[in-house]
């Protein structure tokens, strides 16, 4: 008996600390962002004004909000599919195939990941550039560029997020992938081999099964990390320009408070933490499966 609290008081003495942390740094603010949400008031001003579910209506026949929502939506849905997809294929190519120098195509593919968000933004911004950019003088060699494309402008700016969103991510999830593939026992793809499976064949019916448990943890991590990453980007690279095209959700909510609408931009994180939660359980349960072993 003595024992047993002896232990359990040596648990709580372990986790304790962090659950005061946990609560006071994490659950607080979180609570107290759902009760600004109620309230009308500026940033810097002590006078709140209880305004109830106002600040949502507002919200919801907001133009600009419902942009920055779509934006944010269609970042998280095209940058996750081909990070993904990508992040796969290249981890397969550099675990199955016979490669000189794997090791340096492990480092050259994580490298963007330990850069940091401005670094990358500069980067990208370089080559984008419309007069002397990478991009623009490599089209040049092939087509006329009298008029050169605007990869930040309007119709163009989402794109040129996502390429370097993806850019940035995929060498990270690579070789997470390639640690989980290279556990796969050789004779399952040999016997597959023998029974006439080509290499797609395998990597559908051995590998993506075998190594699921692993997509669905980073998956579900990536998606919700990808909102904030998408906030980064757009802050460093276009500042939600030009005219609001590249204008995300949590750019959208800091623009609000800095305009003095600090309940309404609660309201915008209270819509953004809901829709991240909601997400999380869609995609958690869409890709629930039973765990394959071998």
């Amino acid at each position: 008996m003595r024992k047993n609290r002896g232990r359990s008081l040596f648990l709580l003495l372990c986790v304790g600390p962090a659950a005061i942390l946990f609560f006071i740094f994490m659950i607080l603010p979180t609570l107290n962002v759902f009760r600004m949400s109620l309230f009308q008031r500026g940033a810097y001003s002590p006078t709140e004004t209880f305004v109830g579910l106002q600040n949502f209506r507002q919200l919801f026949a907001d133009a600009n909000f419902i942009r920055s929502m779509q934006n944010m939506i269609l970042l998280v849905v095209i940058v996750t599919i081909f990070t993904f997809g990508f992040a796969l294929i290249f981890a397969a190519i550099l675990t199955r195939e016979k490669i000189k120098g794997q090791n340096f195509f492990r480092v050259v593919f994580y490298i963007p990941n330990i850069l940091s968000v401005v670094v990358i933004a500069g980067i990208f911004s370089a080559i984008y550039k419309p007069e002397n950019g990478m991009l623009n003088s490599i089209i040049g060699l092939f087509r006329d560029m009298t008029n050169p494309i605007l990869w930040k402008g309007e119709s163009l700016v989402m794109v040129s997020l996502i390429m370097a969103m993806i850019w940035q991510a995929v060498g990270y999830y690579m070789v997470m992938y390639m640690a989980s593939m290279s556990s796969v026992p050789q004779s399952l793809y040999e016997s597959a081999g023998l029974d006439g499976a080509g290499r797609l064949t395998q990597f559908f019916q051995i590998t993506i099964p075998l190594i699921w448990t692993n997509i669905r943890t980073t998956l579900t991590f990536f998606i919700i990390s990808t909102i904030n990453m998408a906030f980064l980007f757009v802050k460093a690279m276009t500042s939600g320009g030009p005219n609001g095209a590249s204008e995300v959700a949590l750019s959208y909510m800091y623009g609000q408070k800095d305009a003095g609408l600090y309940g309404y931009s609660m309201a915008i994180g209270v819509v953004i933490f809901l829709f991240s939660f909601a997400l999380s359980a869609l995609v958690n349960r869409a890709t629930e499966r039973e765990p394959l072993e071998f």
